[in-house]
């Protein structure tokens, strides 16, 4: 890895990455052990909902762990962002639907320092470093560049209308999600449209690989949730079209994190032959 245009963070970036990781540790089990973290939760989940973001905090743990391990302007300006994204967005929507909440249990609380905290770490550390240049990258091609500008196109659009609509746009889902849960999931959207967008901008070959590394699990760990708690409830109709759209969604950004693990792979390897 060239680190002339590549410095790395502060030592203290470690430790916050560190710390978002246990967190996430507890999100991700919504995934794995539901029935054990979803009385702990801050807010009433359903099965379908706790796999589903319990399938997103796995993937973010992932991301993080990219940070954690690497600590550099790349991949960690991608990582920031879209962190600083998510945690803005879920922080406001928590914020406007304190009745989902009960403060009366420690979580709660937790959830809005967890919340508001990580959202000023990444902004603070965004801004300082505000003037630094994307690490030098790789070169797209015309075809992938304009891949890259349609895809975060169609997830910054899909994002926001899950934000401004959440009933209208969650309505195409397989499982009932209310507008709470459709304008938390919104977030996940728009952060994945801010990290596609960095990448069409330019494309360092850590960042490549972690936003392929984040849109694989989310696509694959998604359809893994909805066909493991179907397989309990029962309540999904996968002949409905509404489940064959949504299946075609995550299994699209799936997909497409495939090629960006397989477009960095190729350009990791043509960098260390030489």
């Amino acid at each position: 890895m060239q680190t002339s245009d590549n410095p790395p963070f502060p030592a203290a970036l470690r430790i916050f990455s560190a710390g978002v990781i246990i967190v996430l540790i507890v999100g991700a089990g919504l995934f794995f052990a539901p029935a054990l973290v979803k009385p702990r939760w801050p807010w009433p989940v359903t099965p379908f909902s706790a796999r589903f973001l319990g399938g997103f905090y796995t993937a973010e743990m992932a991301v993080m762990a990219a940070l954690l391990f690497w600590n550099r302007w790349s991949p960690g300006r991608l990582v920031l962002v879209m962190a600083f994204i998510f945690t803005v967005i879920v922080s406001a929507v928590s914020l406007i639907n304190l009745g989902y909440f009960n403060f009366e249990r420690k979580a709660a609380w937790l959830w809005f320092l967890v919340y508001l905290a990580s959202a000023a770490v990444s902004g603070l550390f965004l801004w300082w470093a505000r003037t630094r240049p994307s690490a030098k990258g790789v070169t797209l091609n015309p075809a992938w560049r304009g891949y890259m500008l349609a895809e975060t196109v169609i997830l910054g659009i899909y994002g926001v209308g899950m934000l401004l609509f959440p009933q209208v746009v969650s309505s195409s889902w397989p499982w009932p999600v209310d507008p709470f849960h459709g304008q938390v999931y919104s977030a996940i959207f728009l952060a994945g449209a801010g990290g596609t967008y960095l990448v069409w901008k330019g494309a360092p070959r850590e960042e490549l690989l972690v936003l392929g590394l984040a849109q694989f699990l989310v696509g694959l760990l998604a359809i893994l949730g909805l066909a493991i708690t179907d397989a309990a409830v029962h309540r999904i109709d996968w002949t409905a079209t509404r489940t064959l759209c949504w299946l075609a969604l995550f299994g699209w950004i799936g997909i497409s994190g495939v090629f960006k693990l397989y477009a960095a792979s190729r350009y990791f390897g043509s960098q260390s032959a030489t």
